[in-house]
């Protein structure tokens, strides 16, 4: 087997090497930790944090290793505590190490519940060889027939991972010892027979058909001969039956180009296929919520496919089990069918595994990929010098063999990779040997626990696109420098190429769009949730009571451009205003309520009078109360009048919507002789005064029973900088004062029928929604946007 080249260039700290040797850390370990000032500040730090400068067991340094290279950075004040227990020998292995990392990452740098910890972490559990055996013998049983029928090709990764679920503390080495050695007193010894490969009849899986919504959307939205962009939407792509050259030329380092095109012979089997059609997808990575800007690649995903009379996939870009839940997924069904799309169908990349696999395999034997052993800091090492890795021209035999291991989950995690053989001296660092699969002892959220080696976005994303025959892959910017990755790739298996076309990913101001800085808000909980109503998720703008139409409005409004830009907050709120303004009900709350005596009035009479719900011919109207005691805007009455004020004053006469004029005849003043209590009004029932002025207000339904209460919820933007993102300290940016909770206001009696979801204009404050944390006795409502708009939008410029 090869062996790296001397020691890595870069090495200046012999001190930090002789510290990290004397852990443990083997010397190859220990010089690439040098040679990373990061990873050497840390672990220097870890070491110290443990106490055990003087040296440890070599266990115990390993695990030091992984908390300096893995510890959560929002919760590095607890660091201390993790490497006290690792050295004193009550955290002991990597699944303990790594759920307290799980922990810490959950908790930041706020107190805990130490039981709490050490329960999650296994502190003090101490596993016997007899327990290993025990659930060895136990997962042996469970497999016998499987065991029989596959006997050593049976993949004894899948069966270490439920042995470790049985016994989540064991040392992990003992119990592969184990179910080996169970296995060979089931099987016997290993024969010929079980060298050769298994053939088995393959199943074609058919992939999921969504069901047809009836959710109104850009079905409603788009009409016929719109485009998405201005003009011809499909003047800048080549149709289905003309994709021969791929408009992507190939540089390598040592003078050689390759210009990647589909043969007429492939272009006609890919056009009879697909019927000649546009074929795009959208193709999420179920790790987070879905955002804004996915709200505009669908628009242009599903919309090209929609306006062309072609078909677009839901495909869920599925290959990372650790970062991705059940919970994203069914997420994002439930979002694709709020916002109006119909997928032709839905896939998964892990639908593509087995394909992908065997693809894997005819890539090594083409002397296209190998299987490395360098650790994750030794690959970032090496391409950062440009030089190959020391296994890198490995025997292909070899290599077929190793993969194969690695499928059977007979190597370790971290221990082997499969890399393509690209070009390591290439200017673009996207041809630097990327990796194609990676081993993951961890189940996936959509086909359980049947691999243990996950396939790359890199390697599997292209390969997807040709097995589905997409015809034009569309995706932003940032993805521009895979273009030579992707054809490289197809090209080597003489797979179909799509065409790859990119646009300028969509940035608003003040706020972020990264999937890690938005699970950060989430998991560190500056914000509620993933659907809290200040974040730009489209779950959070649902529930703050954006809709559809308005969303893919604004996506339409923005075009499709190449060129970056940052776009203004209120031009979405622009949008949604326009949509509310025609579809929200009128209806009157008063947020911060002053109490009003009408004294003309009878204490027990009630009039009921009629508001109407719209302001334009449409017929609609609510029965709001009118008695002796109402309530109106604090901000309304003024004891200083002005020419320039159209609200209540003492001596001063104002209309009350749908109601009666009033005028102030008393201020009830508190001992203070500024604090406003109450006023006293009499109201002009013949309606013969005409004021200038007009407010809302809400009146008692009955004599001494107070008006609906209800809780309005204000939201302010969620960054103060235009550009967080460009801000040193993002999190530092984060504007605590974006939330504001007024629990106090009132609201006509009407209001407490309104359901989750019930969007309203509240008369001259701005338009609202029912937010889901409404109950029997307490109606919420959050403001979607203010009831003005100075915000101007220009026609967008052709693209």
């Amino acid at each position: 087997m090869p062996v790296a080249d001397g020691e890595p260039r870069g090495v200046r700290d012999p001190a930090a090497l002789a510290l990290f040797t004397s852990i443990g850390l083997d010397a190859k370990t220990a010089a690439n930790a040098v040679a990373n000032p990061k990873v050497t500040t840390n672990l220097t730090n870890v070491v110290h944090e443990a106490k055990v400068a003087h040296g440890c067991d070599k266990s115990v340094g390993n695990l030091l290793y992984t908390v300096a290279t893995k510890f959560p950075a929002n919760a590095l004040p607890h660091r201390p505590v993790l490497c006290t227990y690792i050295s004193r020998g009550q955290i002991k292995s990597i699944p303990q190490v790594e759920a307290a990392l799980g922990f810490f990452a959950l908790v930041g740098p706020e107190s805990y519940d130490v039981a709490e910890f050490e329960t999650k972490c296994g502190v003090g559990v101490e596993v016997s060889p007899a327990e290993i055996s025990s659930a060895v013998s136990s997962v042996i049983n469970i497999n016998n027939d499987l065991l029989l029928e596959e006997r050593y090709r049976v993949n004894v990764g899948i069966l270490l991972s439920q042995v470790r679920s049985k016994l989540p503390w064991a040392d992990g080495k003992l119990a592969m010892v184990e179910l080996q050695n169970q296995i060979k007193d089931l099987l016997g010894d290993k024969t010929a027979a079980d060298d050769e490969k298994l053939v088995k009849k393959k199943k074609e899986k058919k992939p999921r058909v969504e069901e047809p919504s009836s959710t109104s959307g850009p079905e409603q939205a788009l009409t016929v001969g719109e485009a998405i962009v201005e003009n011809d939407p499909y003047s800048i792509f080549p149709k289905p039956e003309d994709n021969i050259s791929v408009h992507t030329e190939i540089f390598f380092s040592d003078g050689t180009i390759m210009r990647p095109s589909n043969s007429r012979v492939r272009l006609e089997k890919h056009i009879k296929e697909t019927g000649g059609k546009f074929v795009t997808r959208f193709p999420p990575e179920p790790n987070g919520y879905l955002h804004i800007g996915h709200a505009k690649a669908m628009f242009v995903d599903f919309g090209l496919a929609k306006e062309s009379g072609g078909n677009c996939y839901l495909r869920f870009d599925d290959t990372n089990p650790e970062a991705e839940k059940q919970e994203y997924i069914d997420h994002i069904h439930e979002i694709v069918n709020w916002m109006g799309w119909k997928p032709f169908k839905v896939t998964y990349s892990s639908d593509y595994f087995t394909q992908l696999f065997d693809l894997a395999v005819e890539l090594i034997k083409r002397g296209r990929a190998y299987v490395d052993h360098q650790t994750a800091d030794e690959i970032k090492l090496y391409r950062a010098e440009k030089k190959d890795s020391p296994w890198r021209d490995r025997p292909i035999e070899e290599s077929l063999k190793l993969f194969e291991d690695m499928r059977r989950g007979l190597i370790d995690e971290g221990k082997a990779t499969l890399r393509m053989k690209q070009d390591m001296k290439n200017d673009n660092f996207n041809m630097y040997d990327l990796i194609a699969y990676r081993i993951k002892f961890t189940p996936h959220p959509h086909i359980g626990d049947k691999w243990c080696i996950y396939p790359s976005y890199d390697y599997t994303h292209c390969i997807v696109d040709a097995l589905e025959n997409i015809t034009h892959s569309l995706c932003t910017l940032e993805f521009e420098s895979r273009r030579a990755s992707y054809y490289w790739l197809l090209d080597s298996l003489d797979l179909y190429l799509p065409y790859v076309w990119e646009y300028a990913r969509l940035n608003i101001t003040n706020t972020v769009m990264s999937k890690r800085k938005l699970n950060s808000l989430v998991t560190d909980r500056h914000v509620d949730g993933w659907d809290d109503c200040r974040l730009p998720t489209l779950a959070g703008l649902r529930r703050r009571g954006f809709t559809p139409d308005a969303i893919n409005a604004f996506c339409r409004g923005i075009g499709i451009t190449r060129s970056d830009n940052l776009i203004q907050m209120e031009l979405l709120e622009h949008y949604v205003r326009d949509d509310m303004n025609k579809n929200a009900p009128r209806t009157m709350v008063v947020l911060n309520p002053l109490k009003v005596i009408v004294t003309n009035l009878k204490d027990n009479e009630v009039e009921e009078l009629e508001a109407k719900i719209w302001p334009d011919a449409r017929e609609g109207s609510y029965k709001v109360p009118f008695s002796k005691v109402l309530h109106i805007e604090s901000t309304d009455f003024r004891l200083e009048d002005s020419k320039d004020y159209y609200g209540l004053a003492p001596g001063k006469s104002v209309l009350l919507r749908w109601a009666y004029p009033i005028k102030c005849t008393n201020v009830v003043l508190a001992d203070d002789q500024k604090t406003v209590l109450e006023l006293h009004v009499e109201y002009d029932r013949e309606k013969r005064t005409k004021p200038k002025g007009v407010i809302h207000w809400v009146a008692e339904p009955a004599p001494g029973v107070e008006p609906l209460k209800v809780e309005v919820r204000h939201f302010d933007k969620l960054f103060k900088s235009e550009n967080p993102n460009e801000v040193e300290d993002w999190l530092g940016d984060f504007n605590t004062q974006s939330k504001e909770v007024i629990t106090g206001a009132y609201g006509v009696p009407p209001l407490v029928n309104a359901k989750v979801g019930d969007k309203f204009q509240f008369e001259r404050l701005g338009y609202y929604c029912v937010d889901r944390d409404s109950t029997a006795q307490k109606v919420v409502f959050n403001r979607t946007v203010t009831l003005r708009d100075s915000y101007k939008p220009t026609k967008p410029a052709p693209k």
